[in-house]
């Protein structure tokens, strides 16, 4: 490795050591971009590597909330507001117990190179808190969400920071929340994404990071003279992202033979589609969390405690968490048939896992590159929003769609221009990574 790559991991290792999954994507993204960094070396003269690692601001503060029966509680929230040099901090808030300031950096520090890639004028940030929806009544999580807001509010703005929504933050949530904001700042402006279509909203936003996974993986299986038309799809997850997911492969031929949850996986050999995709809307609104409710309500099987990648299929879509797929997954899944990967989730590959798929020679998709249709479309809500209009679903749509096959292009362009043009992980980070250094060149110390 080289050495200036080297020194500045091995000191974020020593620096954070408890941070894991921060580790785990500096440690991706550095091992990536060594070929452009032992080529340029304004970016050891500029310290970029060293400044790039570290959050502009991080803002940790209390959640005070008082419960249905009067009961106080105390949650920690969290902003990380990563790099403005493209544009406004710019990520979801992630309301879950698994929370802890290692994961929102390392989700801040992907979305870096996500939004990047998308091309639009969007910084990186990420937040969120370790309050868990489970068991909680709608009245607990406006009172919730209007706290957690009265102290974000003074960070945010639409030219300042735009959050969006995330893992237990949905079209419920982001309107608890910007009641609040607009309350306390009397300013209605574009603060969050995400939101109700009567109130700023844009439409296709709830399917856009589904749809543009699917956009990226046809791209990929189009360097092959393939495409997902006819191929069987194992997809994890049963939240916006596998739904999107489910319903564009429904669109073009696809078929989805699998989704899981917390308690397990479900397997439908003949396929979910129709009003077994929108029951997932159902499953997801119910806070039950669970999968074993679609299994029940379609008499297919459910495997307790098991994730989809046992089974037989062409594309993978993993669009659950991070660190959900292993290294023996991919090799069951390449033995089985499989293809090609595409990330929907953030990070959902261990490290190991993407090295077995990228020696096994399989098409991989990071999620940087391929899960970026959500925050490109909260990029197109903002262009909405500031110029007081609502583009159609069609108009949406084909924006996503544009905006994903650059994506594929760049990441391409850029592999290619290393030798290695298969390889999506050093392309994407590439690609994301040059846009973002060239950015705080030119700006001088940001």
């Amino acid at each position: 490795m080289n050495t200036y790559v080297a020194e500045v991991l091995n000191d974020v290792r020593k620096r954070y050591p408890w941070e894991k999954e921060f580790i785990q994507a500096v440690t991706e993204v550095f091992e990536s971009i060594e070929p452009l960094v032992d080529r340029d070396p304004r970016y050891q003269k500029e310290k970029i590597l060293e400044r790039i690692v570290e959050p502009e601001r991080t803002i940790f503060f209390k959640v005070p909330w008082k419960d249905d029966r009067g009961d106080y509680h105390v949650n920690r929230g969290y902003r990380v507001e990563f790099n403005s040099a493209l544009g406004p901090y710019k990520g979801g808030l992630r309301f879950h117990s698994t929370v802890t300031l290692s994961a929102l950096k390392f989700l801040g520090f992907e979305q870096m190179f996500k939004n990047s890639l998308t091309g639009l004028p969007m910084g990186a940030g990420k937040g969120g808190s370790d309050f868990d929806l489970k068991g909680k009544t709608p009245g607990e999580v406006m009172t919730f969400c209007q706290s957690f807001m009265t102290e974000l509010s003074r960070h945010i703005g639409a030219d300042t920071d735009v959050p969006a929504g995330d893992i237990g933050v949905g079209g419920r949530e982001i309107g608890y929340l910007f009641g609040q904001f607009k309350r306390i700042r009397n300013s209605f402006e574009g603060v969050l994404t995400g939101k109700g279509l009567k109130w700023g909203g844009s439409l296709v936003r709830p399917e856009a990071t589904g749809f543009g996974c699917v956009y990226f993986a046809q791209e990929m299986l189009r360097t092959r003279g393939a495409s997902v038309e006819g191929k069987t799809c194992a997809v994890s997850g049963f939240g916006n992202v596998a739904w999107g997911v489910a319903k564009k492969l429904e669109e073009l031929g696809g078929k989805v033979v699998t989704i899981s949850g917390p308690d397990g996986m479900v397997h439908d050999p003949s396929g979910i589609r129709g009003d077994k995709i929108e029951f997932m809307l159902e499953m997801r609104a119910s806070g039950h969390d669970r999968v074993k409710d679609f299994a029940d309500e379609f008499g297919v099987s459910f495997h307790a405690g098991k994730r989809p990648w046992q089974i037989p299929c062409q594309v993978a879509f993993p669009c659950a968490i991070q660190n959900e797929m292993d290294a023996e997954d991919v090799k069951r899944l390449v033995s089985n048939g499989c293809t090609c990967i595409a990330e929907g989730a953030n990070m959902p590959l261990t490290l190991e896992a993407v090295e077995a798929a990228r020696t096994a020679g399989i098409l991989y998709s990071p999620g940087k590159a391929s899960n970026a249709g959500g925050v490109a479309c909260s990029g197109l809500e903002m262009s909405q929003n500031s110029m007081r209009l609502r583009w159609t679903r069609e108009e949406v749509d084909q924006r996503l769609h544009q905006i994903m096959v650059d994506i594929h292009q760049n990441c391409r362009a850029a592999s290619e221009e290393f030798g290695r043009p298969d390889d999506y992980v050093l392309g994407a980070n590439i690609s994301g990574f040059r846009n973002v250094a060239e950015a705080m060149i030119e700006q001088g110390l940001v």
